[in-house]
Formats: structure tokens, C-alpha cells, sequence
């Protein structure tokens, strides 16, 4: 097991983020720092509770780290066309050293899908729309041209300004544990899948209907690491044995959502339960 942190770029600010990420790049317990991506505040936030853009605040992060892998936990694939995505990520990735972690959802905000204009779709339509995005993304990151002719995207001999650092290209994670298609198209496309905060026993069946699918595609499911996110509500000792208990159901990886507000403080006592919890880390 190992373990991370995510910080949204919510309710807090920039220097708040510098200053924790900087703390945990220093901290080898952590091998990874993740943000959310939204533009408008979620969860129950009021409607004035200020948010920073998420892969700017990705990008300057890059530049602050030297050794945590980094990520967007995660980006809907409708709020950017999969092409500009790729990109992004290929000189994100060149930025970082090539420690980009590039993880994709279907997208579920209707409030601030709906007032930029963005369209949202059915859930079948984000679905195919998840399953296009995975294959441009994979295309422009790995080879040299691609050419897709699809519902949502359509690519004719595309090409990505550089190409990544990673070979053949960043891991890519998808979040969501939609049984009949998100986890399936996890299957098929990801090197990382990851849980939402929830129940272990919602867990476990996830995990078993992802190996499922697995099989049906004929891929080992060892290919695919597992992560699970899990909320710190300032109680180190209850966050690490929860973490310890995912691992028991079959997580790879921990990744501690912290609350603000922000502060480095809440990070020695966290990294000391979690290595007492689990001391092979």
C-alpha cells in the first residue's frame, strides 16, 4: 500500500496549496499529490466560495515539486476536447519531469455544465463520449498520427505539439465505478482506476466487476492499479486504519482527501499513523 494527498483548489488559497504540496514533496510517504477540476464550487459550497482552475493550479504545483507524481482527480473529459486535453497533458508531463498521473471521468456537474454551455449528456452519452476520449487520448499521446471517426470526436492523421515525457505515454486512470461501462472502459483503457469516497463493501464490488470485465476483454487486472480515496476529518488514526482496511480489500494506493483550510501542521502526524498502520511503506 502506499499512499497520497489531495487538496481541492476550493475554499483556500494559492499560497495554502504551495505550501502544503511543497511540504508533502518533501515527505517520501507520499508518493503522489492529487487536485480536483471544476470550475464551479462543489459539494454543497455557496455559489461565491472561491475555486481556482485546476490544471493551471496543476502546472504551477509541477513547477514548485521536484518528486510527487501529480494529477487531477479527475478531469471530466467534456469540460476540454480530448485533443486540447492531450496536449495539455504532453507538456505538463515534459513541465514535470514526466510525473504526470492523467486521470479522466465521464462528468456530472449539471449546474456548471449548464451555465457555460458545455453539454452534458445522457449518461449513455457520457459513456461513449468517456470511451472516445480514452482512444484520443491514448492516440495523440502514443503515436504519432491519429484518425478517429466517432460519434463525439473525430481526428483525421492528428498529432500532438511534443509528445510526453512517459513512454508510451502517462498512466491514465479513470474514476467512476459504473458497473456496466465505466468500469469496463477501465478495463479496456486504463493503467489506473480510481474509487470515489464510499463504503468498502461498494469497493469490493467494484474491484470484483473491473476484474470481471478484465477477463471478458482478456487483460490481467494486475495491469491496472487500484486507488481509493479516503477523507481525513482531522483524526489521523482513524484515517490510516481506514486506509489500511482498502488495502485488505485490495487497494494499491491511498489517496487522503484533506479538508481545508489548508496547513502543513495536519501532515507529520498523518504521515506517522499511516506508516504505523502499514509499516512495509
Amino acid at each position: 500500500m502506499r499512499f497520497a494527498i489531495k487538496t481541492s483548489p476550493q475554499n483556500t488559497t494559492w499560497p495554502a496549496m504551495l505550501a502544503m504540496w511543497q511540504a508533502v514533496d518533501e515527505m517520501d510517504v507520499f508518493e503522489s499529490a492529487w487536485t480536483s477540476d471544476h470550475f464551479y464550487p462543489v459539494h454543497g459550497a455557496g455559489p461565491a466560495t472561491p475555486r481556482l482552475e485546476g490544471w493551471i493550479t496543476l502546472a504551477a504545483l509541477a513547477q514548485a515539486t521536484r518528486r510527487i507524481r501529480l494529477g487531477t482527480l479527475v478531469t471530466s473529459v467534456h469540460y476540454r476536447h480530448p485533443a486540447v486535453l492531450a496536449n495539455m497533458a504532453a507538456t505538463l508531463d515534459i513541465v514535470s519531469g514526466g510525473r504526470l498521473e492523467l486521470a479522466v471521468g465521464a462528468g456530472w456537474s449539471e449546474e456548471e455544465s449548464a451555465a457555460y454551455g458545455i453539454e452534458l449528456g445522457t449518461p449513455r452519452q457520457r459513456s461513449d463520449r468517456l470511451e472516445e476520449a480514452c482512444q484520443v487520448l491514448i492516440g495523440l499521446l502514443s503515436q504519432e498520427t491519429t484518425t478517429l471517426h466517432g460519434e463525439h470526436f473525430q481526428l483525421t492523421a492528428a498529432r500532438t505539439g511534443s509528445m510526453p515525457v512517459q513512454r508510451p505515454h502517462p498512466p491514465l486512470g479513470i474514476g467512476g465505478s459504473g458497473e456496466k461501462r465505466t468500469l469496463r472502459t477501465a478495463a479496456r483503457y486504463a493503467q489506473h482506476w480510481n474509487f470515489d469516497i464510499g463504503p468498502i463493501e461498494q469497493f469490493r464490488r467494484a474491484r470484483e466487476v473491473l476484474h470481471s470485465h478484465c477477463a471478458d476483454v482478456g487483460r490481467d487486472p494486475s495491469g491496472i492499479r487500484i486507488s481509493c480515496q479516503v477523507r481525513h476529518d482531522g483524526d489521523p488514526a482513524a484515517t490510516a486504519a481506514a486506509a489500511h482496511a482498502f488495502a485488505e480489500a485490495g487497494a494499491d494506493l491511498a489517496i487522503v482527501y484533506l479538508r481545508p483550510p489548508y496547513h502543513p501542521s495536519v501532515l507529520e502526524p498523518l504521515a506517522a499513523a499511516l506508516q504505523t498502520s502499514w509499516p512495509t511503506v
